[in-house]
This record gives structure tokens, C-alpha cells and sequence, in this order.
């Protein structure tokens, strides 16, 4: 067993609880990864996705209790450069008058707004602040998720939901942070957030594209660009 003393926890790698469990994205058996005082982790050797193990999961309650401590705002210029990350590449890509989603909109939807100031028609959705499932039986020109898919506990399900929601040459933008090395996960900080509960690589993302019939167009550290064609 190796021992990793990090700036938060005490993480340790490569050894600890036996669970058959299979990876929440392909339905791969995965093998025991790390854990520190909160919870342990698996990594899937097939799509690379690591997640946390289920049984560590917040109910509804704590889960919104930290979202409602997030103070995004619409007026927030620093909070609109991060989400420039994404809207910057994607609306070089439509045409204005398009219809988009924001999956996963939160407490102050800002990156809907920053679309409609370029022209496109917004839908809003988020299972705690819009949850209008209604609007998620239709299909779009664009859709967007900032920040969402690191809190997916169910991932293949929540994938699948974000590829049916696309028109066929339509937009997927995703902004999440990718893991490189999975032999520093004892000291990446996005973890630290007990609402994170899956993190992927670049190999992830592109199981993702084959999977769902979609091809990468964009990708950097934090943000990809799916397209279904």
C-alpha cells in the first residue's frame, strides 16, 4: 500500500475495501482506486472514469444546501470570463436564432443569458432551481452543461439523457475539469467538493463521443464540444 500525505487527507493508493461493483458510465467491472477520509474511489481500466463510491453519497437535502451556497450572478464579469471558456468556441459555431438548453442551469443562470445577448433562444433546466421535465422531450440545435457532469451518480444514464436531447447536426458543450495523471489524484482540489462524484479523462470524453454517435470538435483542459451528425 502506498501512503500520500496531501494538503487535505490522508490518501491511499492501490489497495482497501473489495466491492464488486461495475464503472457507472460503461458497466465495467472496476477495481478499488483510492480513498481519503470521506469516501473511496474506483477507476474503470476501460473508459478511465474514476467515481466515488455510491454508498458515500449526500441525500437531496445536503446536496442542495452546498448549491445554495454558490453565488454565481449574471452581473458577476469574472463568473462570465470562466463561462467565456465555453461560450467563446461554441458561438463561433451557430447561427443566431438558434435553440439551446442549459442543462444544469443552477441557482443564477448566467451562461443562458450570455447566449441570448448573442442571439439564440434559451430553455432552461436544473433539477433543483428548473426542474420543468417538460422541456426535456424535445430536442435542440445546441445544448450546454457547465460544471454538471462531475455531479452525475448515475452517469450512463445522465449521458444518454444529454445525447437525446440533440437535433442530428447539433451542439453538446461541456465544461468539466479532466484528470491527466491519475497518480496525483491524492492532490487535485476538484475532489475536495463532496458534491463531485465522477471525474473523467480525455479517453473518457472520447468513449463518451463513440458511444453516443457524436464526434469531438473542441477540447481543452475544461471544455469540450460534441457535435451529432
Amino acid at each position: 500500500m502506498l501512503t500520500v500525505q496531501s494538503d487535505i487527507d490522508m490518501v491511499h493508493l492501490g489497495s482497501g475495501p473489495v466491492r464488486n461493483l461495475d464503472c457507472r458510465l460503461c458497466s465495467h467491472p472496476v477495481k478499488y482506486f483510492a480513498n481519503d477520509r470521506r469516501r473511496s474511489y474506483y477507476r474503470c481500466a476501460h473508459c478511465k472514469l474514476i467515481f466515488a463510491d455510491p454508498a458515500s453519497r449526500l441525500n437531496s437535502a445536503a446536496e442542495k444546501a452546498i448549491y445554495d451556497q454558490h453565488q454565481n450572478s449574471p452581473t458577476d464579469p469574472k463568473y462570465r470570463r470562466f463561462l467565456s471558456q465555453l461560450t467563446q468556441p461554441l458561438l463561433m459555431r451557430l447561427t443566431p436564432g438558434m435553440y439551446g438548453l442549459d442543462y444544469g442551469c443552477g441557482p443564477g443562470p448566467t451562461l443562458s443569458k450570455m447566449c441570448e445577448e448573442a442571439g439564440m433562444r434559451m430553455n432552461l433546466y436544473d433539477p433543483y432551481y428548473q426542474s420543468n421535465s417538460q422541456i426535456l422531450n424535445r430536442t435542440y440545435d445546441f445544448v450546454t452543461c457547465t460544471e454538471v457532469v462531475e455531479h452525475f451518480y448515475e452517469p450512463s444514464k445522465d449521458w444518454s439523457r444529454l445525447a437525446s436531447l440533440l437535433n442530428n447536426d447539433s451542439w453538446l458543450a461541456v465544461m468539466t475539469r479532466l484528470y491527466d495523471n491519475p497518480n496525483q489524484f491524492h492532490k487535485w482540489y476538484y475532489k475536495n467538493d463532496p458534491t463531485h462524484v465522477s471525474f473523467y479523462h480525455s479517453h473518457t470524453l472520447s468513449w463518451i463521443a463513440e458511444h453516443h454517435g457524436l464526434t469531438i470538435h473542441h477540447q481543452d483542459h475544461n471544455v469540450a464540444l460534441f457535435r451529432k451528425t
